[in-house]
């Protein structure tokens, strides 16, 4: 294994940000209106699936909770899509009624459809449409009312919520309490915005702690009036109604860490009827926090550089390059996997970057691919193949950058190769101590080989442990085969290839509390 650049500190200089398509991200809020009954002996249990046209082909996006035995749901699961000004991002939304466990759609019952482009939901801020059958005919008297939100402010706040003493509605138990909460629409009703989980037998719930944007929850406006039911969870999803409050995140700024704030539930029925009536049980606010949920764009606009440094396989398994068979063979039309693979994740990656160089690449792809090309005559092919030297080189510069605490540089070592890896204990070791590190490792597989070292190393299923048993403090690595992107546009392969790498990046920066160069506090 060698590396293209192999050495020597970051530069002072880099490529400036190249013009970058401007990007919001928009929250989607949906729910059924006289859903069709697909339930014998009860309604149906709908929920919401939403698709992204990719490539002519329709890819699930994101899915809604189940809501039971109910014909108009108003889903607390909220759609987030990133929004795109200059393309067509066309949507579905299809709903189904839940009768298995499965996750397979068509296990389920079909409730109908509606597809429109995400620019058609934005322009209208709300819009509320028929659902249509496979053949394009009406869904009985289904419709489907769809909302969007910029979520142009990026304050987000975390509730923590207990109860206490609330009212017994179940004859042989105590209480299954929920919360939902609840905003004033633009059309003066009242809008869900978020649904607490259920804690079973208890008059005492705590329930755990959950983050909403602030957007969602006030538009923004610490002022603004919340709405808080509390319920009994019935099977049924004939609820049973305990109590309500009204509050802002203004009052509940309140509360902190030691000093709860508490509000009572009220039943006004219950109220109206009894004189003595006091209230429905007590909410407690335990805490209440409001901080900024930082993107990656927020951080490269920070000026958060991505440092790029390229990994090539010259091991003997490869074959000789002036053979047509041989992966290091450049073809006639000049490129081979190496270089497309170079290619497809530089040019993406070149516009946020810093690279690692030497002298003879210069900082720029066409720097690392004519160098990879100007040295293939020159390379003695041996073997093994060893990652953790190149793992540990890169790491080294990571634990630098390190000691200015601050969120300005994030490390990318691209690695290509052909084959097993050869000290499998030591790359694994390398990796976990790596993860505490503002660094990624991205591996595109060439040829046809066994990739099994590779996909473990990946640890999208599980967090990745040394031979020693120590776990990874998060998942760096994102393996991908070139031979599955062949025929396809470099585009997909780089889609593919960097798919993980802004939420890498936006983790370890939130882990280590280090916000973007020059933000505002919340």
């Amino acid at each position: 294994m060698a590396y293209i650049p192999d050495g020597g500190p970051p530069t002072a200089g880099g490529i400036p940000l190249g013009s970058q398509c401007c990007v919001c991200k928009v929250e989607l809020s949906v729910s059924g209106q006289n859903l069709l009954d697909r339930d014998v002996t009860s309604k149906s249990d709908p929920f919401c699936v939403l698709f992204i046209e990719d490539n002519g082909r329709w890819m699930e996006f994101d899915r809604t909770e189940t809501a039971i035995n109910n014909l108009n749901p108003a889903f607390s699961k909220k759609f987030v899509l990133d929004y795109h000004f200059e393309e067509v991002q066309k949507l579905k939304f299809a709903l189904f009624d839940q009768d298995k466990s499965s996750a397979q759609l068509d296990e389920h019952d079909f409730l109908g459809q509606f597809s429109c482009s995400l620019g058609t939901i934005v322009s209208s801020k709300k819009i509320t449409r028929p659902l249509l059958l496979m053949n394009d005919k009406p869904a009985g008297k289904g419709l489907i009312t769809i909302a969007a939100q910029e979520l142009s402010d990026n304050r987000v706040i975390t509730l923590s919520l207990a109860g206490r003493k609330l009212d017994k509605k179940d004859l042989f138990g105590k209480s299954d309490p929920f919360l939902e909460f609840y905003k004033p629409g633009d059309d003066g009703k009242w809008m869900l915005v978020h649904r607490t989980e259920v804690i079973k037998y208890t008059l005492d719930p705590v329930w755990k702690p959950f983050t909403v944007p602030l957007v969602s929850l006030c538009d923004g406006d610490l002022e603004k009036p919340i709405q808080v039911m509390c319920y009994d969870y019935d099977n049924n999803g004939g609820h049973d109604f305990i109590g309500e409050f009204q509050t802002s995140v203004l009052q509940m700024s309140e509360a902190r860490d030691g000093v709860p704030l508490e509000m009572e539930c009220i039943n006004p029925k219950k109220q109206r009827k009894k004189k003595s009536y006091k209230n429905s049980g007590i909410i407690i606010l335990r805490s209440c926090k409001i901080h900024r949920n930082y993107s990656f764009l927020d951080y490269i606009l920070g000026g958060c550089q991505l440092m790029f440094t390229v990994g090539i396989d010259f091991t003997a398994s490869n074959g000789n390059p002036l053979d047509p068979s041989s992966l290091h063979y450049i073809n006639p039309m000049g490129t081979n996997e190496y270089l497309s693979a170079i290619w497809a994740v530089g040019q993406i990656i070149q516009d946020y970057d810093r690279m690692l160089p030497l002298s003879e690449c210069g900082p720029s792809v066409d720097g690392i691919a004519q160098a990879y090309s100007a040295c293939l005559p020159h390379i003695r092919f041996y073997g093994p193949t060893n990652f953790s030297p190149i793992v540990n080189h890169v790491a080294r510069f990571a634990a630098q950058a390190t000691e200015q605490q601050t969120a300005t540089q994030y490390f990318i070592l691209l690695i290509i190769t052909d084959g097993v890896i050869s000290d499998m204990e030591e790359t694994r070791h390398a990796v976990v101590q790596a993860s505490k590190l503002p660094m990624s490792i991205i591996i595109v597989g060439v040829g046809n080989a066994d990739f099994a070292a590779m996909e473990f190393l990946d640890g999208d299923n599980r967090r990745l442990r040394s031979h020693t048993g120590e776990e990874a403090a998060r998942d760096i690595v994102q393996f991908v085969p070139f031979r599955e992107f062949r025929n396809a546009a470099k585009e997909t392969l780089a889609k593919a290839v960097l798919a993980e790498l802004p939420q890498q990046v936006v983790q370890y920066f939130k882990h280590k509390n280090l916000p973007p160069t020059n933000s505002e506090p919340a």
